[in-house]
C-alpha cells in the first residue's frame, strides 16, 4: 500500500473547498465505516439487479453485489477518502532549477458522476519550481488519487491544479487532460472515436505564450 499522509489531505481538501472546486458530498456519510458502506451498497446493488430481472442463485452472479460493494468502497472510489491522500515527498530546490518539470501521459481512470461509468484520461502535468521540488511518482500519485472518485473531467483539472497550487506553493502549474468517456461511447450518441480535452494553466504558463506553447509542444511530441 503507497504511504499517505492524512494531514496533507486535510489541507488539500480544504484548499478545495476554499476554491470551491471539491467534489460535492456529504461530510458525515463519508465518515461512515467502510464495513457499513460495503453493507448498504450490496443491499442497493441486489435490489438493481433483481429489478431487471437477474438471478442472483446463479453462480456467476451470486457474488456480483458483494464485488461490486467492495470495488466501489476500496478502489474506483477511495479517493473520496482524504485519509487516503498520497505522501508527497519534496525536497530543497537547492540546484535552483526553474525550468518546466513535466509528468506526461499518466494513466487516471475515472468514473463519470453522471452514469458511473469509464472515463480512460492521460494527463500532462507540468510545474515550475519554487523553492521546493516534488517527487515525480507524487505527480502520478496525485492524479490518479483524483480519479478515484466520481468525476467530471473539467472539474477534475481544477481539483489537480489546485492540490498542486497547495502542495508546490507556486501558482506557476499546467494541466491538460485528454479523456475518453464511456458514457458518449456506450450510450446516448454512441461516438467511439470523439475524446475531451481540458485544461488548466496558472502563473507564467498563462502569461507567458512562449512557455505554454512549449508545454502544449513537448506534451504532443513522441
Amino acid at each position: 500500500m503507497a504511504k499517505v499522509d492524512i494531514e496533507l489531505g486535510k489541507q488539500v481538501h480544504e484548499y478545495l473547498v476554499s476554491k470551491g472546486v471539491e467534489t460535492p458530498v456529504i461530510e458525515e456519510k463519508l465518515r461512515v465505516s467502510d464495513e457499513v458502506k460495503i453493507a448498504a451498497i450490496k443491499t442497493h446493488i441486489t435490489a438493481i439487479m433483481e429489478t431487471l430481472g437477474m438471478d442472483l442463485a446463479d453462480d456467476s452472479l451470486i457474488e456480483t453485489p458483494t464485488r461490486i460493494a467492495k470495488m466501489y468502497v476500496n478502489e474506483i472510489f477511495r479517493g473520496l477518502d482524504y485519509s487516503f491522500f498520497p505522501k508527497c515527498t519534496t525536497v530543497e530546490n537547492k540546484m535552483h532549477y526553474d525550468e518546466m518539470v513535466l509528468e506526461k501521459d499518466i494513466a487516471a481512470i475515472s468514473s463519470c458522476e453522471h452514469h458511473f461509468v469509464t472515463i480512460d484520461q492521460r494527463v500532462s502535468i507540468g510545474y515550475i519550481p519554487k523553492k521546493r521540488v516534488l517527487g515525480l511518482s507524487k505527480l502520478n500519485r496525485i492524479a490518479k488519487f483524483f480519479a478515484q472518485r466520481p468525476q467530471i473531467q473539467e472539474r477534475y483539472a481544477e481539483q489537480l491544479f489546485y492540490a498542486l497550487e497547495c502542495i508546490l506553493q507556486t501558482s506557476d502549474i499546467a494541466i491538460f487532460v485528454r479523456g475518453k468517456h464511456y458514457c458518449v461511447a456506450q450510450r446516448g450518441v454512441e461516438d467511439t472515436s470523439s475524446y475531451t480535452i481540458t485544461s488548466k494553466l496558472g502563473g507564467t504558463f498563462k502569461t507567458n505564450a512562449a512557455l505554454r506553447n512549449e508545454f502544449m509542444n513537448l506534451i504532443n511530441s513522441h
